[in-house]
């Protein structure tokens, strides 16, 4: 039952009530003057000179300044003494630390003034349903202080996803990286708190600082109730020495389906506003939330746009008023509330390492710094992936069934396998190898990268099997001749059978199974894959990859279906960033002369795995020879990102009777160092080991 004071005070109904159809001043009462309190007391004073309200009293311990409220504003202490005091508020507006907020919202519903609740609303699940079971009870009107949820752009939002300007909404990424120093987390004894006293505080950059990135995420995607998401993962951490999380991933799922990640961080280089990305089919559109502009990108252009903002405590007021629809209602911010809980009931934010962080500054200004987190925030909304699953290392280590150690030497890790399982549907979800090292430890593969975030490691796919795309991303489609989003992705499952890491000496056996997007197999695969560790400096990794149709089947590629030059397809190794690099066979040098050249080698040398503060680059050498079956010309790429490919259908689709096989064997030479031409000759004519 909600508390009530009523009693003291019979005619407080009444009077609130009738106060909801005059066109007199309303009576606000101002809990916290500090703070974003401050902000509180700006804005109520335009609208006090335009005569819409009268700042009956502020309540708070530690009183403005002399000057700072008209002479007829009372001062109280605490909202309990302010109650007292016979002020007969209509409206009550708290703007006090986080875990003040329930106590004080249930003590100005039973006085019967409507609310105006900074956000988060309250500190628990449970509190929010508290508090909404007082505010039915009272008949009062609860406004939440998103602001951002006042943004004139979001009818506009709503309207260009329903005329299709972007075409079907796939995804949405909110994405915030703000700078906090020492002297943020020093300012209160809650701040960056879980709980304080025994009292939960919920601190934490998705909870509060940024905050407004995920309540309006959930807006744009329809999503206000508890029944509106399906689910919420957590990936939490922390740079500073603090208690809540300073860098996170949060990935929510609608109702309706709709992933929406927040990839979040108060330790970033430099601020940068905030905002949402909307993935759709056939464009994208990113609002900046706090400066409510909106950018939208389709195939007519570019177009930008910027909107005004409508004030949610005179949005309040017009509500009170009569016929005005509040812009952040209490109820309506349940899921966000869900999103808080699972925050809040999540293990502890994992802490990262001093090796990578980076401090500048000196004292209170001094501020964590992780470097590459901007790259690693663009990761995982594009991807819709956690920090973990990135495999970032600072990130906890992300071990799904069938993922672990496929070959090491000494100790050393070489190459991870992993599943693939739990990615997006749109990456076509697949096994591969990721990390890849050298013997030295520097890391020769990515996964996820920002601008194709289908890439995933060393590994073997393709983009069309009988209509079903196999690579991830958008179709290439003749008819079209474009790239299409379309909805027919499939997905390679590893077979238990012999999945786990190789013995030394011995190779590691993959079965595996192609799935259409409908589930019906396609083919077959067996993959072998085998190591031999040639020196202290160079190790071969051995692929050898048979599909077998399970159907009549066409294997093909972008260049097959019309593309030119973009024959990519089979197997493909995605590089790191990198420095320097250069790309050779053994007659040609340059991305332009050795793409789709076929030769029986390529040879990609570079310096890897800088981190500018932190660590400098490592040469390191990649040798890939060309498959013993077939001369299927070299795909690679270096000037947009850093890839290479052994295009098995580069112009034309390879086709398959149901029962027919077909074989591809590779190998890669991982060295460190930079190796000349001459060096990689001599290395690749030195021996070969057949996989058995």
């Amino acid at each position: 039952m909600p508390p009530t004071t009523d009693a003291a005070n019979p005619g407080a109904q009444d009077e609130h009530a009738a106060s909801r159809g005059r066109t007199s001043p309303a009576r606000v009462a101002l809990v916290g003057v500090h703070g974003f309190g401050a902000i509180h007391l700006k804005n109520l004073e335009r609208l006090r000179q335009a005569g819409t309200v009268e700042l009956v009293a502020v309540a708070d311990p530690n009183p403005p300044s002399p000057g700072a409220l008209p002479a007829t504003t009372a001062v109280h202490p605490d909202l309990q003494s302010l109650l007292a005091g016979n002020h007969r508020p209509d409206v009550v507006i708290v703007a006090t630390p986080i875990q003040t907020h329930a106590p004080l919202a249930l003590a100005a519903l039973a006085s019967g003034a409507d609310l105006y609740l900074e956000k988060p609303p309250v500190a628990s699940l449970a509190d929010f349903r508290q508090l909404q079971e007082a505010a039915g009870a009272s008949g009062r009107s609860v406004q939440v202080g998103f602001q951002s949820l006042g943004s004139q752009a979001l009818p506009a939002i709503e309207k260009l996803l329903t005329d299709g300007t972007i075409g079907t909404l796939e995804g949405i990424g909110a994405t915030g990286r703000w700078v906090r120093d020492r002297a943020y987390y020093r300012r209160s004894r809650w701040a960056g708190k879980r709980s304080l006293d025994g009292i939960d505080v919920v601190d934490g950059v998705a909870t509060n600082p940024l905050a407004h990135a995920i309540a309006t995420a959930l807006r744009i995607a329809g999503a206000r109730t508890v029944e509106d998401v399906a689910s919420v993962q957590t990936d939490l951490y922390r740079a500073n020495d603090i208690e809540s999380d300073d860098t996170s991933v949060i990935r929510i799922r609608t109702a309706a389906g709709l992933p929406i990640t927040c990839a979040l961080t108060l330790c970033a280089s430099e601020s940068v506003e905030p905002y949402i990305t909307l993935q759709g089919s056939e464009g994208t559109a990113v609002f900046h939330y706090t400066e409510d502009r909106l950018q939208i990108s389709n195939a007519a252009g570019e177009q930008t746009m910027e909107f005004g903002r409508d004030d949610l405590t005179e949005n309040l007021l017009e509500h009170l008023a009569g016929g005005t629809e509040l812009t952040s209602a209490l109820n309506d911010s349940g899921a966000f509330m869900l999103v808080l809980e699972a925050v809040r009931t999540a293990e502890p934010p994992a802490p990262i390492g001093p090796t990578h962080v980076l401090w500048e500054g000196e004292g209170d200004a001094a501020r964590a710094v992780i470097p590459g987190i901007e790259d690693a925030l663009e990761r995982a909304i594009r991807a819709h992936a956690t920090f973990s699953e990135l495999g970032l290392p600072w990130a906890r280590p992300a071990d799904p069934p069938g993922t672990g150690v496929l070959f090491d030497a000494g100790g050393r890790t070489l190459a991870v396998q992993r599943t693939g399982a739990g990615l997006n549907a749109g990456l076509s979800p697949r096994p591969y190898l990721h990390p890849v090292t050298t013997l030295g430890g520097t890391v020769v593969t990515d996964h996820l990268p920002a601008d194709h975030p289908w890439h995933l490691g060393a590994g073997f796919a393709l983009q069309d099997v009988n209509g079903t795309n196999f690579w991830g991303g958008k179709t290439y489609l003749r008819d079209a001749g474009a790239y299409v989003s379309r909805q027919d992705h499939g997905r390679i499952e590893l077979l238990p059978a012999n999945a786990g890491g190789a013995l030394p000496g011995e190779p590691a056996i993959w079965q595996l199974r192609w799935l259409s997007a409908e589930g019906q197999p396609l083919l077959t695969e067996q993959r072998i894959l085998g190591r031999e560790i040639l020196d202290e400096r160079a190790w071969r990794l051995d692929l050898r990859s048979e599909l077998t149709a399970v159907v009549d089947v066409s294997l093909g590629s972008p260049g097959s279906n019309g593309a030119a030059g973009s024959g990519y397809g089979g197997f493909f190794w995605r590089l790191p960033a990198c420095s320097g690099a250069r790309v050779f066979t053994s007659d040609a040098e340059g991305e332009p002369a050795v793409h789709g050249s076929v030769a029986p080698w390529l040879a990609w040398t570079a310096s890897f795995g800088e981190v500018p503060g932190i660590r400098s680059g490592q040469g390191a050498t990649l040798v890939f020879g060309a498959p013993a079956e077939s001369d299927d010309p070299w795909f690679v790429r270096s000037s947009g990102y850093p890839g290479v490919g052994s295009a098995l259908a580069w112009d034309r689709p390879v086709t398959l009777a149901a029962g027919e096989s077909l074989r591809r064997s590779l190998r890669v030479w991982v060295c460190d160092g930079e190796l000349s031409p001459a060096a990689v000759e001599s290395l690749v004519v030195s021996g070969r080991h057949e996989l058995g």
